[in-house]
């Protein structure tokens, strides 16, 4: 049997907020793909930054146990690129390709892409790249490439800066009429920055189109499995950089010939470290033993309801250090956090016109606790902290073994105290208020 191709297509910080997950952000081609394949509803990442999120996903490991503890381009790498799909599918008879933003090395060849047709700058900050990600993987796959083969295609929305809304030309993007993302405000600065990514949003969908529409028209669609997410929550305060679910929630949209089809949802929690046992499952290959997630084939053919009755998540280095671990079941979720400091990390929220309401408002002197447990079936944004409270005494010692179990079984280097940044790393100072300019260089 010839090996199916496999597609990721991925954006940055989009976190649910797209159409088919009910939100009045227009995306009518992943809304498409969504009535055409499979819709992941409780889909989530295994952490709420960049790169540490992007290794998992291309590894099947967990940030600490891949090594990614930090943002490739302040420094931070994996333990063993040999890990990453790049590498890993080529002794399978792939060819391995990289269309956009990769984020998981501080040097975009230590990944090992047979070939890499654009990139973004921020990878390699001194050479020319004229191509777009999207226009170059469709003329990729229009070009009738040699199969099977792995492409990546990684689009930089909706990452900030954000492009300008459009309201004249798209009504949706009119602030009048936005609703802020959770669990912020709802004020004239936030509807406006809301706005503004949705036309991010509307750039991103395009893209994703233009991979969708060459699959369909090169006659690939029907050999080829298309996986399309995002790495993590978006880019406001409360959600990137934080273990609710503000920050770690995705989108997780499927397609494929004999599975990931039918226009289904499911509503098993999973997460992107299953992306490698499944792509594992469908090219033939064994599933490595360090791989920790599970293929979602026996979710989809109807062997199992469920893949995971628990969830894990993470943060160690944003811009700055704030060491931080989370377990989530349907039900519940428990946070706990490393550093002992009562009060908020600033330069690991962005800079943005949110930003700046919340701490006009006060924001920087609200307290920031060190245990969390939350009742999801009544708290869907996490703003209620049940951890003093007795009548969930048994659910917080259970979550916090769970974790604890969890941190010993994926050997944790937070267990032997606080992690060190790799030498030559750039970081800000925790008590920044802004991540821009970082404050030092780890030496």
């Amino acid at each position: 049997m010839n090996k199916p191709n496999i597609v990721f297509v991925h954006s940055h910080n989009t976190g649910r907020y797209i159409q088919p997950y009910g939100y009045a952000v227009p995306t009518p081609n992943l809304q498409h793909l969504s009535e055409t394949g499979i819709v992941f509803r409780q889909a989530f990442a295994a952490g709420p930054t960049c790169s540490p999120s992007r290794a998992s996903f291309m590894t099947g490991m967990v940030p600490h146990s891949c090594g990614m503890l930090g943002l490739a381009h302040r420094g931070f790498a994996l333990t063993d690129y040999g890990e990453h799909l790049a590498r890993f599918l080529k002794p399978a008879g792939y060819t391995t390709v990289l269309s956009g933003v990769e984020h998981t090395a501080p040097n975009l060849p230590m990944v090992g892409y047979d070939k890499i047709l654009s990139f973004h700058q921020i990878e390699l900050p001194d050479a020319r790249n004229p191509k777009d990600p999207a226009q170059a993987a469709s003329g990729f796959l229009r070009s009738g490439p040699q199969e099977p083969f792995f492409l990546s295609v990684g689009l930089f929305e909706t990452h900030r800066p954000f492009p300008k809304a459009d309201p004249k030309n798209h009504p949706a993007e009119d602030p009048r009429y936005c609703r802020p993302p959770r669990p912020l405000p709802d004020v004239p600065q936030t509807r406006a920055d809301m706005a503004d990514f949705k036309a991010a949003a509307r750039l991103m969908d395009e893209k994703f189109g233009l991979v969708l529409d060459a699959l369909e028209d090169s006659g690939l669609a029907d050999s080829t499995y298309v996986f399309c997410f995002c790495d993590h929550g978006i880019q406001f305060p409360l959600n990137i950089c934080n273990l609710t679910d503000h920050g770690i929630a995705v989108f997780f949209l499927a397609r494929g010939p004999r599975y990931f089809h039918g226009g289904r949802d499911v509503d098993a929690m999973v997460s992107l470290i299953d992306l490698v046992p499944t792509v594992c499952d469908l090219a033939g290959i064994p599933i490595p033993e360090r791989v920790q997630g599970r293929s979602l084939l026996p979710l989809i053919d109807g062997e199992s309801e469920n893949l995971h009755d628990t969830l894990f998540a993470e943060v160690n280095y944003h811009a700055a250090y704030e060491p931080t671990r989370c377990v989530r079941t349907r039900r519940y979720k428990y946070i706990r956090r490393y550093d002992r400091r009562d009060h908020l990390v600033l330069p690991n929220v962005d800079d943005t016109p949110s930003k700046d309401f919340m701490l006009a408002a006060g924001w920087a002197e609200r307290p920031r606790e060190q245990e969390m447990l939350y009742d999801l079936s009544f708290d869907p944004d996490e703003i209620n902290n049940l951890i003093d409270n007795e009548n969930y005494r048994s659910i917080r010692e259970e979550l916090s073994m769970r974790l604890d179990r969890w941190m010993e079984e994926t050997g944790d280097p937070l267990l032997d105290g606080p992690v060190s940044a790799p030498v030559g790393s750039y970081l800000n100072d925790p008590d920044d208020l802004s991540p821009e300019d970082p404050t030092y260089r780890v030496s």
